[in-house]
């Protein structure tokens, strides 16, 4: 690729990016006057002493019978996992003495236009042994957008990490791509067997039975809400976010923003191992 060509597709993922970080930024405002407004709604109803059925924000109300019992079902952690609910997926060496914390939810769109442009970055960086990385995966755009595309694929990306951290890796990865992420709008990782189909992307998970029980049975559907749950404890607003040792890593140009563009990462990374 000619230096010009390079130039122009660096500047292309910015500008995408860019476009997903104003959308995530005005998603998150309209979410917070939601929230807002539904608790003056249930003020105002419990004053006048009437029952009135305020939809939550929070993952409370899934919208779907099945996603309404998974919480009553017995936990089942993938393996893989560490911590009392199995929600702490932590990858990398031994060795290495930083962790960076990613937080992200599989609908995204700005996480998917990350991946795309970053992503093998950051799992060269885990490889090389610069950082751990542990991965914090949220399901708000389920509420926001409507659907159940975010917990589904996260039950199923449980279910690739009981196969491996590399088929987790590599699966994340695969769902995250160009060809097999939907728009925001579009609720495909609500289906088993879209799910299945990217995963034939990855070597072990292509005809791989036990994987392909657990996505439909749901085998780690609970341990998906739990993952929700430990995202929202972190108080994370906006994805992708990412945080060393429990500090946010912003982009040394643009602090201001809660997204690090593609071509800032490594800066903004390298920086905060420095600290």
């Amino acid at each position: 690729m000619s230096k010009r060509n390079s130039q122009e597709a660096k500047r292309a993922a910015r500008e995408r990016l860019r476009a997903e970080q104003e959308k995530q930024a005005k998603r998150d405002r309209t979410r917070r006057q939601l929230v807002v407004a539904g608790s003056i709604v249930a003020v105002l109803a419990i004053a006048a002493g009437i029952g009135v059925a305020v939809s939550s924000l929070s993952g409370d109300s899934e919208g779907d019978t099945d996603w309404a019992a998974a919480k009553k079902e017995k936990l089942v952690k993938p393996d893989n996992t560490s911590g009392k609910k199995g929600t702490e997926v932590v990858i990398g060496k031994d060795s290495a003495k930083k962790t960076l914390r990613v937080f992200e939810d599989l609908r995204c769109p700005a996480c998917a236009s990350f991946e795309q442009a970053s992503g093998d970055m950051l799992l060269k960086d885990i490889e090389e042994g610069k950082y751990k990385a542990q991965f914090t995966m949220a399901t708000f755009i389920d509420d926001m957008a409507q659907g159940t595309g975010s917990k589904n694929s996260l039950s199923a990306l449980g279910a690739a990490l009981n196969v491996s951290e590399d088929a987790f890796l590599e699966y994340k990865k695969a769902l995250y791509s160009k060809e097999h992420h939907p728009e925001e709008s579009e609720d495909k990782f609500a289906e088993d067997e879209y799910l299945i189909k990217v995963a034939k992307d990855v070597k072990e998970l292509k005809g791989n039975k036990s994987f392909e029980k657990d996505v439909k049975k749901g085998t780690y559907d609970r341990w998906a809400l739990e993952m929700a749950k430990s995202f929202k404890e972190a108080g994370v607003e906006s994805t992708p976010t990412f945080k060393m040792d429990g500090k946010e890593v912003k982009d040394p140009k643009a602090p201001e923003n809660p997204v690090i563009m593609p071509e800032q990462f490594r800066s903004a990374v390298d920086a905060a191992l420095k600290k």
